[in-house]
């Protein structure tokens, strides 16, 4: 595994101005805390913590920090803030750690090779968590975890409790039953036509009702009609 050292010198400036320098200088703002000692504020070398974010490891690496004039000590990276323009570091926070203590981590989940299902009976491989927590010693903490799911069919389901660990080490924390990805029926689309004939089906009948209402006004106007000459030849009679 690739060992890493970030170097820092400790801050003796607060303030938004004194970050902005120590950015320009090729550093960035950061804390020191954990272990049940006290915080320190330090500016360390950027281009060392990214070399950590982009390493397999990613955040859950475990580096020495080595602070100018003072002891290394081991570490890991918590939390940190990027530029949403730039995408350069604006600060990071870094928590010590002691190598007899337990602790949580979040560990990446990666599958490889083609789903049989996916290939033999056109489903859709679907990938719904990509990663699980866990709890264990800190040079216990696995790099990542690498499922094959080539034989993997329609119905087929990758859970956390499926995933390579020693029980004896690593504590899952993440629910076993929880799903990470499986194989499913690739779902049809209903036709647009199927849905406008039950719309025509559905629709009240209205203009059958005026027809009718129309139909009957024009047979009453004719019987009417019919009547008046037969009272005018009866009044011819007399």
């Amino acid at each position: 595994m690739e060992t890493f050292t970030v170097e820092g010198n400790i801050r003796e400036t607060r303030g938004k101005n004194a970050a902005r320098r120590t950015r320009m200088t090729g550093m960035v703002p950061a804390v020191l805390y954990g272990a049940l000692k006290e915080s320190v504020s330090l500016a360390v070398n950027a281009k060392q913590v990214a070399r950590i974010l982009r390493s397999e490891t990613g955040h859950n690496t475990i580096f020495s920090v080595s602070v100018a004039g003072g002891s290394e000590e081991r570490a890991m990276l918590k939390d940190w803030q990027v530029d949403p323009v730039t995408n350069k570091l604006l600060h990071v926070d870094l928590l010590r750690i002691a190598m007899d203590v337990r602790m949580r981590v979040r560990v990446p989940v990666h599958t490889f090779g083609e789903p049989q299902g996916v290939k033999m009976q056109g489903g859709v491989f679907e990938m719904v968590t990509r990663e699980v927590e866990l709890e264990c010693l800190p040079g216990d903490i696995p790099e990542e975890f690498r499922v094959d799911i080539s034989d993997y069919m329609i119905g087929r389901q990758l859970r956390a409790s499926d995933l390579p660990f020693d029980p004896a080490k690593v504590k899952l924390l993440t629910d076993p039953a929880r799903v990470l990805a499986h194989v499913v029926m690739l779902k049809k689309e209903e036709e647009p036509v199927a849905e406008a004939a039950v719309a025509t089906e559905t629709a009240p009948a209205e203009p059958e009702v005026i027809k009718k209402g129309k139909k009957e006004t024009e047979e009453g106007e004719a019987e009417g009609g019919a009547e008046a000459p037969k009272a005018e030849k009866k009044g011819k009679e007399k």
